[in-house]
């Protein structure tokens, strides 16, 4: 049986505390979770206990763990173009939240996304990508961000209400798209919340929570 419940884990409150404080050392050089980065066998050996699972975007500028001021295995991180869910991250997540009583999932998209670019130009233009395999990427997010690409050019307000729609996309589809997550939701044993990183600032704010 998948291991869905710890008495010991955190609260989603505890946990999303601890993110927000944690982004607040690092956007002010206070973090101290990088003294403990280096290879030490004893963590490296001791059971995943991740306290929160975070489903962020690729890009190079948005390390997660560096941006949260997190140390080695505080986070069960997965990354992909677009944050987007597609099966094989719902099953990451799913084997998260599963096997290590994790209570809080966060999705966490970011200003300045090429994925979003590409869809907006994409949605704008008619072609998309000429690579099936980004193509894949930018089919997923197109349907939640068509409306707002279609009421006029894009700038920087486009880009960052279609990157928010986008997260709140990916957040749905983690709360009823996956029958494991949407029983933990509905027990109240997981809360599955959206956010933003500001590349300009290092700023993470928590969207609709």
């Amino acid at each position: 049986m998948p291991h869905t419940w710890d008495p010991a884990s955190l609260s989603p409150e505890a946990a999303l505390r601890r993110l927000v404080e944690g982004n607040e050392r690092f956007r002010h050089g206070s973090g101290g979770a990088a003294a403990g980065r280096g290879f030490d066998a004893a963590r490296a050996a001791a059971l995943q206990r991740p306290f929160a699972i975070v489903l962020g975007c690729s890009d190079s500028r948005t390390p997660v763990e560096i941006v949260f001021d997190q140390g080695f295995g505080d986070l069960f991180v997965v990354r992909v173009a677009g944050n987007i869910v597609a099966p094989s991250i719902v099953g990451s997540i799913e084997f998260a939240a599963s096997q290590f009583g994790t209570r809080l999932v966060v999705v966490m998209g970011h200003t300045g996304c090429g994925a979003i670019a590409a869809t907006l130009h994409a949605i704008a233009t008619g072609m998309g990508p000429e690579s099936k395999n980004l193509r894949a990427i930018t089919d997923r997010i197109s349907p939640h961000i068509d409306a707002i690409a279609r009421r006029g050019p894009a700038g920087d307000d486009t880009s960052r209400e279609a990157m928010r729609a986008n997260v709140r996309a990916s957040v749905d589809h983690l709360r009823h798209g996956s029958q494991i997550l949407e029983e933990l939701v509905l027990k109240s044993r997981v809360v599955v919340v959206g956010a933003e990183y500001e590349i300009e600032t290092g700023r993470v704010q928590f969207l609709d929570h």
